[in-house]
C-alpha cells in the first residue's frame, strides 16, 4: 500500500481554503492508495474555544460529504483532523477515515488531552480504539499526544493493527517525539507508523515538522524536513513478517505482572 503523509503550515480559521489545497494535493498524490492530513486539519489547530465551537462539524457535516466525493474522484482514502460536534453537543479533537468509495470507514477522537489548549477546546474521547480494514491492512487511528502514550499503541497492536495513523500538531521543543517515539512505537510494535504534522507558525506555536512512516523494524521509509511536504512511502506486508520473526516483544509480554498499571 502506498501511503502519503502532506506536512503543511496551518491555515487557522479558513475551512474552505483548506478544502481548497487538499483537493489539490489529493492531484498531486498521484498513484497512492491513503493520503494522511495533520490534527484539525480543516480549521487550524491554535484556534481557542469561540472558534472550535463555531467552526466544530459533524461526523456527517458539509467538510466530511466535500471529502467523500473527492476521494472517490481521486480514486484514494483519506484521513483528515476535525473539530467534531458530536450529538449531545461535546466538541471533540477528532479525525475521519474516508476510503476511495466515499465511504466513511472511521471516526477517532483523541482520548489524551494535551495542557491547556485541549482541555480547554475538547472533550476528551472515551474508550474507544478501532480497527478498520483498508486495502487488505488493518488501521488504527491515534492523534497527537495519544501516541505518547505507549499502552494506546500496544493496545491497537495487540487488536491486530499493522499501521498506526496518527494525525499530529506536534511543537517545538518537542522534536524527540517525533525523531526517536514514531520509530519506538513502530519498533516495540512490529506494525508502521505514518506520523503527520505540521510546520511553520500558528500564534505562538512553532511547529517541528518531521512527519515520516516508520516502519516495523524501526527505519523511516519516509522523512520530511521543517518546511511543507508530501512524503510518501510504500508499505509491504512482508516488512511486518521479518519484524515479528526477528522481534518478539508481543509473544513474550507478560500481562500478569502489569496490573499496577491499570491503578490511577
Amino acid at each position: 500500500m502506498r501511503v502519503a503523509l502532506y506536512q503543511c503550515p496551518p491555515l487557522p480559521l479558513d475551512v474552505e481554503a483548506n478544502l481548497t489545497r487538499l483537493h489539490q494535493i489529493a492531484l498531486e498524490a498521484g498513484d497512492v492508495d491513503l493520503l494522511v492530513l495533520p490534527e484539525m486539519f480543516l480549521t487550524g489547530y491554535n484556534i481557542g474555544f469561540e472558534a472550535v465551537g463555531a467552526l466544530a462539524e459533524a461526523q456527517d457535516g458539509e467538510s466530511a460529504q466535500y471529502i467523500a466525493n473527492l476521494a472517490q474522484s481521486c480514486g484514494l482514502a483519506i484521513l483528515y483532523g476535525y473539530p467534531e460536534r458530536a450529538e449531545d453537543g461535546q466538541i471533540y479533537n477528532a479525525v475521519q477515515l474516508i476510503d476511495a468509495n466515499g465511504q466513511r470507514l472511521c471516526n477517532y477522537r483523541k482520548t489524551h488531552l494535551f495542557g491547556d489548549l485541549d482541555h480547554s477546546m475538547f472533550s476528551a474521547g472515551d474508550d474507544e480504539l478501532p480497527i478498520v480494514e483498508l486495502n487488505g491492512w488493518k488501521l488504527g487511528c491515534l492523534i497527537c499526544y495519544d501516541l505518547e502514550f505507549p499502552e494506546n499503541a500496544r493496545r491497537l497492536a495487540l487488536a491486530g493493527a499493522q499501521l498506526i495513523l496518527v494525525p499530529t500538531a506536534n511543537m517545538v521543543p518537542f522534536d524527540f517525539v517525533a525523531e526517536v517515539t514514531v520509530r519506538a512505537r513502530a519498533f516495540e510494535n512490529q506494525c508502521y507508523v505514518a506520523y503527520a504534522n505540521y510546520c511553520g507558525h500558528e500564534g505562538e506555536i512553532q511547529y517541528c515538522g518531521q512527519s515520516s512512516i516508520a516502519a516495523p523494524n524501526g527505519d523511516r521509509i519516509a522523512l520530511a524536513g521543517r518546511d511543507e511536504a508530501l512524503i510518501i512511502g510504500t508499505l509491504e506486508h512482508q516488512s511486518i513478517l521479518l519484524a515479528r520473526a526477528a522481534n518478539h516483544y508481543l509473544q513474550d509480554r507478560r500481562p500478569e505482572l502489569y496490573s499496577a498499571l491499570h491503578k490511577p
